[in-house]
C-alpha cells in the first residue's frame, strides 16, 4: 500500500511540475527606451490577466532590440524609429518575415533646464547648437554660459529620427554627451541649467523645460495632426506573423484598454 502510494506521490509532483512549467510561457521583449515604460505597463496588466504567460521587458535602445530580434534572441522588439532598409534586408536573407506593428504615437521634446529662460528655438539654430557651431546661450538669446549638449547614443531610435530630421547628414558635435536612454538625458537636463537635450514625449516633466520648435509646442495634439517637426510612429517588430501568446499581446496593446495606458503614459493612441 504504502508503494503505491509513493508512486502515486511521484506522479502528482512530475504533472505538478509538467504543469508549473506549461504555466511559465515566457515571451521576451526588449529595444526602445522610449517604448520601455508603456511595454512594462502593458506586460503588467496583461500578465495579471494571463497568468499562465511572462513577459519579460528590457531595453537597451531600437537597434539593440531589432538586432536582437535577428539574431533569435527575442520574438518581439520595440523601437522608437521604423526598420532599415539593410536590416529588412537581413530579416529576408534569414527567411524571417517581419511584421511591423505601430502600438503610439510620439514627439521628440526639446527640453532645457527650468532655470533657462529659452521658450522657442528653430530648427536652424538646434542644428547648430548640436554640431557645435554654437557653444554659448547668448547666441541664442538665453541665458548666459557655454551650452552643454545632451545627446542619445547611436543605438537610439530616437537619435536616429533627430539625427534624419535635425541634423540632416551634418555631424554630431563630438562634444556631445550621449547617453542610453531617455530618463538618463531628463536628469541631466535637470541636473544642469546649461544643458539641452531631448527626449520623448512620454518623458517629460516639472524637472525640465520643453521649448516650441518652429513655433510649435510638442503635445498630443500636435504630435497626432503631424503639425510638430519631431513627430513620430512607435513600433512592435515581430520576426513573423503574430500568433499564440505574441497575438494576445499584440491584440491587448492595440485594445481600447492597451491604447489607454499608451495615453496615460503621456504618449499618443493610433486609434
Amino acid at each position: 500500500m504504502s508503494r503505491w502510494l509513493v508512486v502515486l506521490l511521484s506522479c502528482l509532483l512530475v504533472f505538478g511540475f509538467t504543469g508549473l512549467s506549461l504555466a511559465q510561457e515566457v515571451v521576451d521583449v526588449q529595444g526602445s527606451t522610449t517604448v520601455l515604460p508603456v511595454m512594462q505597463i502593458v506586460a503588467e496588466e496583461f500578465m495579471a490577466q494571463n497568468p499562465e504567460i511572462e513577459i519579460t521587458v528590457s531595453g537597451g535602445g531600437s537597434g539593440v532590440g531589432i538586432s536582437a530580434l535577428l539574431d533569435g534572441v527575442v520574438p518581439v522588439a520595440m523601437s522608437s524609429r521604423k526598420i532599415k532598409p539593410e536590416e529588412m534586408e537581413t530579416a529576408q536573407n534569414l527567411g524571417l518575415d517581419i511584421k511591423e506593428v505601430p502600438i503610439a504615437l510620439d514627439a521628440i521634446a526639446v527640453v532645457v533646464n527650468p532655470a533657462n529662460p529659452l521658450e522657442e528655438i528653430s530648427l536652424e539654430l538646434l542644428r547648430n547648437i548640436y554640431t557645435g557651431e554654437i557653444k554659448t546661450w547668448e547666441e541664442v538669446g538665453a541665458h548666459a554660459g557655454e551650452i552643454a549638449v545632451i545627446s542619445r547614443d547611436t543605438a537610439s531610435g530616437t537619435f536616429e529620427v533627430f539625427n534624419e530630421h535635425v541634423l540632416q547628414g551634418t555631424e554630431l558635435s563630438p562634444e556631445a554627451l550621449r547617453l542610453s536612454s531617455n530618463r538618463a538625458v531628463l536628469e541631466e537636463v535637470a541636473r544642469n541649467p546649461q544643458a539641452i537635450g531631448y527626449i520623448g514625449l512620454g518623458y517629460v516633466s516639472q524637472s525640465v523645460k520643453p521649448v516650441q520648435l518652429e513655433g510649435v509646442f510638442p503635445s498630443e495634439e500636435t504630435a497626432k495632426s503631424g503639425e510638430y517637426l519631431l513627430s513620430r510612429t512607435l513600433y512592435l517588430y515581430l520576426a513573423r506573423e503574430a500568433e499564440g501568446s505574441i497575438a494576445e499581446l499584440v491584440d491587448f496593446i492595440l485594445s481600447e484598454e492597451g491604447q489607454k495606458i499608451v495615453e496615460e503614459a503621456g504618449f499618443v493612441s493610433v486609434n
